[in-house]
Parts: structure tokens; C-alpha cells; sequence
């Protein structure tokens, strides 16, 4: 028999708040965190100037000196919201359970302000050294090793790397993991922070920012905006977390990945509906039994259409008027990190029976004939739910989450 997948604790730093209630309350009001950049160098030169920053996070509090050097902001994201994760979940591995615990984290970019900081000092300073630990802060697996060094995680480890679906995909693969026996608990979910000079310039260079802000499904919507966090759930299969006495705070109930195979940046729709529908059927759920959609839902002209349509396809009659709502237009798009911010409003949505809104959606564009929670949180029994995410390059990654 495959072994249930439950998550047991989770933890978070993004632009909403520190923590995972400060998130939920943000979540539940609609709040916004989207706003003029600050305290970035060589802001004058960049022509979009807004994101979700994350605002108030003093790295000294949380990490003792001598360490502070070895992470990037990315990694100290990671590890506050894994020591968050832990405490819920309640597990502190010793001697071989340790080998039965793992990490499995996602990012897109890795240690971006490491690797801005490197091009200055060798291109812009014209000095010959970097800092001596410039690797390990750099590299997409610090925040795996980092974190599995913090809490001893001897079994599996390492980074997923799929643009915008990274944490989704890494979470997928935690469930596969602890199915296949591999594991009994995986720390798992994304970072990620590119709000950084050279970060914001790469794409700017996509013409897919918004100088004005982030309104996916609108008719005015114009491009995604982007913000920086982490997020870490600790996956357990069920048995495991039982026999501890480990509350379950949701069931990972099934997975779906796919490849569009098609265009490098442009977004297909079959690809998107065969990995909602993998997600359905590897959960055993029906389209009907979805009771929320966290969409990607990015806010640029082509994605929110083809999702959208995607939808349609993937859920038939019932996409119509199941709830759908992009918390990317509070937090931003944390780009490889996102996926596993958003999996925390799918259980607020399945805890608490609160769908947080897509603020901002002031006029809802027909072309995207679904069903938006605008404006404000919305009050719903949901006792299943799916959570998407669609990256460049045609890599798709869909979460079906259902209630403990």
C-alpha cells in the first residue's frame, strides 16, 4: 500500500510577515506588500522600481556572526522558516531516524545578492579576490545543506531548479520520496532572493514587469512583480507522524508534473492540464471535490489566458465556479520560492475555511472565464484543493492538497 504524504509543521519569511500566522493574517486582510524598492543600489538605473521586498528581517537576530558570512539572504530566509517548520512539526531526529529524514528545497536563482555582490567586486571594483566563501553562498544548494546541517538531516538531499515551479517540483518529489520509502520525513519547499541590481535587470530584459503593480485576471493587468522569501513544510508520511503523535496539518494527496515542450518562455495550455490532471488522479479526487485553486496566476497577458483555458480543460464545468485566487498580487512572484508561499494559503484555505483574494482585480478580463476571489478573503468550507505552478521553459508542477 503507498503511504500517505501529511504535513506536520511549516514555516516561512516572505514579504507578508515573518512567520506563518503573521502570513495568514495578511492573507486574511488582503494586505498588499507590493511597493516602491528600497535601499538597493544602482536603483536610479533600473526602470522597474516596485517589488515585495521583505521589510524588518535584521539577519543578527536570527544567526550568530561567525555564520552570518557563509549565507546568502536567500539561505537565511530558508533557514528561519525551516527552525519555524521543526518547532510545529515537532521533530528533532537522533541517531538513525536522522538518516531517515532528508531536504528537498527549490530556487531558480540561488544566492542572486552573492553572485551581484561578485560581479561588482571583480568587474566594477576591479579587484582580484572575492570573498572566500562566495561558492558556498552562491550555490543552488546552500540552502539544502544548510539546512540539513542545522538539524542533522543524514538521508536525501538536494536542490530543485525549474524557474517558477522549483519549489513545487521539490515538493512533488518529497511526496515520491516518503512513497517509495526513501525517506520517512523530507524538509521541503523553496527560496529565493533576486531583488538585486543584476536579479531585477535580467528580467527586465523580459518585458514581463509591471511598473504599477500586480493584477492577475484583470483586464488592466500588465506583468508579474517580484518579491523574495522562503517557505518550508515538513513532509511525513502518515504512519510515520502517527506514531509520534504529530498533528497533520494537510495530506499532499497527489502530484502532476509535465513538460510543454514547446516554447522557452511562451506558455502552452496542454501542458498545464495534463499536470493538474496527474495531480487529480494520482490523488484519487474528482474536479468536482476541488474546492480552491491556487492559480500561478503570474498577472501578465499571456499566462493568466492560457491558465485560465487550462482550467477549463483540466476541470470541465465545475472551473466555472470553483474558487480561484493568485496570492502572487500580495507577495509577489518569489519566483523559485513561490510555489511553496502559495501552498500556505491552500491550507489556511483548508484549516480555516479562508481563500485568501487576488487584490488589485478591480475589473475581471472575460478572456480568463473563471471564478476570482477579488478584492477580499472569502469564507468557504474547501476540503481539497489544488495549487499550480507553470515555468519558463515549459516545466509544470501541480500539488492536490486535501484536508487531514
Amino acid at each position: 500500500m503507498t503511504r500517505r504524504v501529511v504535513i506536520t509543521g511549516a514555516g516561512t519569511v516572505n514579504p507578508l510577515g515573518h512567520d506563518v500566522p503573521q502570513t495568514w493574517a495578511a492573507m486574511r486582510a488582503g494586505r498588499c506588500a507590493i511597493g516602491p524598492l528600497e535601499g538597493l543600489r544602482d536603483l536610479e538605473r533600473l526602470s522597474v522600481r516596485i517589488g515585495a521586498q521583505v521589510t524588518g528581517f535584521d539577519p543578527a537576530a536570527h544567526f550568530p556572526r561567525q555564520i552570518l558570512p557563509l549565507l546568502d539572504r536567500a539561505t537565511q530566509f530558508a533557514l528561519v522558516a525551516a527552525r519555524e517548520a521543526m518547532a510545529q512539526a515537532g521533530f528533532a531526529p537522533e541517531g538513525e531516524a536522522q538518516t531517515r529524514a532528508g531536504v528537498i528545497m527549490g530556487t531558480a536563482g540561488g544566492g542572486n545578492t552573492t553572485v551581484d555582490d561578485a560581479y561588482r567586486t571583480v568587474y566594477e571594483a576591479g579587484r582580484d579576490r572575492v570573498h572566500p566563501f562566495t561558492v558556498p553562498r552562491l550555490m543552488h544548494n546552500a540552502a539544502a545543506s544548510q539546512i540539513a546541517m542545522a538539524f542533522g538531516l543524514r538521508g536525501p538531499g538536494l536542490t530543485v531548479s525549474t524557474a517558477c515551479a522549483s519549489s513545487n517540483h521539490a515538493m512533488a518529489l518529497a511526496v515520491q520520496m516518503i512513497r517509495g520509502g526513501a525517506a520517512d520525513v523530507i524538509v521541503t519547499g523553496g527560496a529565493e532572493a533576486m531583488l538585486c541590481f543584476g536579479g531585477l535587470k535580467a528580467w527586465e530584459g523580459l518585458r514581463v514587469m509591471s511598473t504599477d503593480g500586480c493584477r492577475p485576471f484583470c483586464r488592466t493587468r500588465n506583468g508579474l512583480v517580484q518579491g523574495e522569501g522562503a517557505a518550508v513544510l515538513v513532509f511525513e508520511a502518515e504512519d510515520h507522524a502517527s506514531a509520534r503523535g504529530a498533528e497533520a496539518l494537510a495530506e499532499v494527496a497527489g502530484v502532476g508534473m509535465s513538460s510543454d515542450a514547446g516554447d522557452i518562455v511562451a506558455p502552452t495550455r496542454d501542458g498545464p492540464v495534463r499536470a493538474m490532471r496527474a495531480a487529480l488522479a494520482d490523488a484519487g479526487l474528482a474536479p468536482e471535490a476541488i474546492g480552491y485553486v491556487n492559480a500561478h496566476g503570474t498577472g501578465t497577458r499571456s499566462n493568466d489566458v492560457t491558465e485560465a483555458e487550462a482550467l477549463h480543460e483540466a476541470l470541465g464545468a465545475h472551473a466555472a465556479r470553483v474558487p480561484v485566487s493568485s496570492s502572487k498580487s500580495m507577495h509577489g512572484h518569489l519566483i523559485g520560492a513561490t510555489g511553496a508561499v502559495e501552498l500556505l494559503a491552500c491550507l489556511l484555505a483548508l484549516r480555516e475555511g479562508v481563500i485568501a483574494p487576488t487584490v488589485n482585480l478591480v475589473e475581471p478580463d472575460p478572456a480568463c472565464a473563471i471564478d476570482p476571489v477579488a478584492g477580499t478573503a472569502l469564507r468557504a468550507d474547501v476540503q481539497a484543493a489544488l495549487s499550480n505552478a507553470f515555468a519558463f521553459g515549459g516545466l509544470n508542477a501541480v500539488l492536490a492538497l486535501r484536508r487531514a
